[in-house]
């Protein structure tokens, strides 16, 4: 028997704005809404008394919580953090999960006075929370609550992203307007090696490594290859710019923003994935299962969390912001076809096994019922 509730899921950031948090957030909402009510507040729906970046005071939500049996809060939110805070000093009761999912590097001189309350109020906040999810206990264990983490374990729960097997799945060889061919597990030697980067460039993702990997790739001596670099934002022109000055313009495409069915092709088409962040604002990349799922082997930086998504026989892991290291790592797959081919195998096997969504979705509605009980 399901055990109806009503749910708020509160986030800082919401589609059509691409990234991770927001898009985390329309996928959970999509999957409590199979048993459960769900209504999801943004800065974009709920008119925020004040507002920097995706950062938003809304004090208005408070009369509204109470309404609901749960409240669902994905962590970071400055301004969003606090006003849930203060409506369960108020409303004890009702319950809390907060999703952790990163620490906030990087911040602008004005962006951290204006997280200077949630800081305050944040150890306060976590031990209000019936339970803490996060995708990865690495990250939780390395991350700026690992104290708390030693001394309240018992309150998190680690389940990682899910991704769609049925769409992200190893291609057959079609393709769209400005997309290498790929037919079947290797290529010609006269073919480039296809390359891929999906990511914001926008500044809120300054961290994803663009620049570290533009200079890696320029290093290359004796291989045939391309980089496609998929996303959008106002650090774009830097990094073409940044291309242009390293004389790799002509194999370095940026095809901007896509839509869904064009983005499957590229993971399908593309020979390694990789993803250079370069420090904890990467917790997780859900980027990294939608290419182990399209069988594409990939290289992440070893950072918490982000280097537990895959295992030594689908990837590998670089030194983050180390260009001359990413190049080698880059190397040893993309000179060694029969390597990339078991690769390539073995990454389809670990999406299916352990990020499958149905899997993931049992492990949400599962936790939404112990909260209930």
């Amino acid at each position: 028997m399901t055990l109806f509730m009503k749910i708020a899921q509160i986030v800082c950031a919401f589609p059509p704005y691409a990234g991770g948090i927001g898009n985390s957030a329309h996928t959970l909402e999509q999957i409590l809404k199979s048993e459960h009510e769900v209504q999801t507040f943004h800065p974009d729906n709920s008119r925020p008394l004040l507002r920097y970046g995706h950062g938003a005071f809304i004090p208005s939500l408070i009369p509204k919580l109470k309404k609901f049996d749960l409240i669902y809060l994905h962590y970071p939110f400055f301004g969003g953090a606090e006003v849930v805070w203060f409506f369960k000093l108020l409303h004890p009761k009702i319950k809390l999960i907060i999703q952790y999912h990163m620490d906030v590097a990087g911040l602008t001189p004005i962006a951290k006075l204006l997280s200077w309350p949630a800081k305050l109020i944040r150890s306060s906040l976590l031990k209000k929370a019936d339970l803490i999810v996060s995708a990865s206990l690495d990250y939780i264990k390395n991350s700026d609550i690992k104290n708390f983490y030693d001394n309240h374990a018992e309150k998190f729960v680690e389940i990682p992203f899910g991704v769609d097997l049925d769409r992200f799945r190893i291609g057959s060889g079609m393709t769209i307007t400005g997309f290498p061919i790929r037919s079947g597990m290797t290529k010609e030697k006269s073919e480039a090696k296809n390359i891929l980067f999906v990511g914001g460039l926008d500044r809120a993702h300054y961290f994803k490594g663009v620049d570290v990997l533009l200079k890696a790739v320029a290093e290359f001596k004796n291989i045939n290859w391309q980089l496609n670099i998929i996303g959008d934002g106002n650090l774009r022109p830097d990094y073409e710019t940044l291309a242009k000055d390293l004389n790799i313009s002509d194999r370095v495409k940026f095809f901007g923003k896509i839509n869904n069915t064009e983005l499957i092709n590229a993971y399908q088409n593309a020979d390694l994935f990789v993803l250079p962040s370069i420090n904890s604002n990467e917790a997780f990349g859900i980027v990294l299962i939608e290419a182990l799922a399209c069988g594409v082997p990939v290289i992440a930086s070893d950072l918490p969390g982000v280097r537990t998504v895959f295992d030594k026989d689908s990837g590998l892991t670089a030194i983050p912001n180390n260009a001359a290291d990413l190049k080698n790592k880059m190397e040893i797959i993309l000179n060694d076809d029969a390597r990339r081919q078991k690769m390539s195998v073995a990454a389809r096997n670990l999406a299916e096994n352990k990020y499958a969504e149905s899997k993931i979705k049992n492990d949400f509605l599962e936790l939404v019922k112990i909260i209930k009980k």
